[in-house]
Formats: C-alpha cells, structure tokens, sequence
C-alpha cells in the first residue's frame, strides 16, 4: 500500500489532522511505468517558451471543488490526486504520461516552472489546460480541464499559455 493511501486512511478514521503539502504527494500513484496498458494520458505539450525549468502534471477528480484544490486536502480526504514532474528536454517532443485511476473523465493542470522553483511565477511560468481554454485571473472551470481516459494510454496535445499584457494569458505563437 503506497503511503499516499496509507494517508488517507489515516485522516479517514481521524488519526492525521494534515498532510504536509510536498513535491512528492501523488507522484506514487501518478507515475507511468514501462509497458503499462491501463488507463493514462499521454499529454504532448505544445507551444513551450523555452527549454529551461521542469513542467509538472497534475490530475484531479472532475467537478469545481476538487479541481486545483491543494494536494494534501485531497489526499487527506482519499480524494483522487496524482502528479508527474520532469526536466524539460533540450530538445524533441516534451510528453508527460500520467496514470489516471480508472477510465472516465479527470481534470489535467499543466505547469512550465521555467525557473524551477516548485511555485507558480505569474510572470514568467506557463500554464495548460485539455480543452486550452481562453484564461483570464480566475481560474477555469473543471470542465475547460476536463480530459477522458480510455482503457489504455489516451493521447492528447495541451498548448501551454503565458502572461500576455495586464489581464490575459494566451500560447506564445499568436
């Protein structure tokens, strides 16, 4: 049993307060493994700025209150939570694959921490969504995140969006 589910059961029968936040809460259970055929996306990032910094995916459960909500209220509720992290590839397709619990419809946040700091730089960091929704200062709707994975690995492309003048986001090539 990983230790994000022994987590869960804890805070279930009341014996965990919280879950301290860390880079590793999710990658576990998020983590593809070689030649694994259940249900996952395979997310083709288009559109990066640079090839500095790490990207990161995260997957959370499909409805308003769960999505973007913080990894260790999630896992302390037994709520579904996984992420993957990488380095950014000096060079060719950047594909981040994340396992997906079961098949069905799960919200994908996408990060590009150009700097590699683990946190969200407004100015200088990329976001990407499934459905690359138009972005302003609140954040999207779980249905603008809202991807469905088959069986197996489930292909999809994410343009990554940054900060374009005061009040907008949008990919770097418009």
């Amino acid at each position: 049993m990983s230790m994000t589910m022994l987590l869960a059961l804890a805070a279930a029968a009341g014996t965990v307060k919280a879950i301290p936040s860390t880079p590793d809460l999710g990658t576990a259970e998020g983590r593809c493994r070689p030649n694994e055929s259940g249900p996952s996306f395979l997310i083709n990032l288009v559109g990066l700025k640079d090839r500095q910094g790490r990207v990161k995916v995260e997957l959370y459960p499909p409805n308003d209150e769960d999505f973007l909500q913080d990894d260790n209220k999630l896992v302390a509720a037994g709520k579904t939570f996984r992420r993957v992290e990488m380095d950014v590839p000096a060079t060719g397709p950047v594909v981040l694959c994340v396992r997906a619990p079961s098949a069905g419809t799960w919200t994908l946040s996408l990060l590009h921490d150009r700097d590699a700091n683990r946190k969200f730089g407004l100015s200088t960091d990329g976001v990407g969504f499934p459905t690359d929704p138009k972005l302003g200062w609140s954040k999207p709707k779980w249905r603008s995140a809202a991807a469905v994975a088959g069986n197996g690995p489930t292909r999809i492309n994410v343009t990554m969006q940054y900060r374009r003048g005061l009040f907008s986001f949008g990919p770097v090539n418009r």
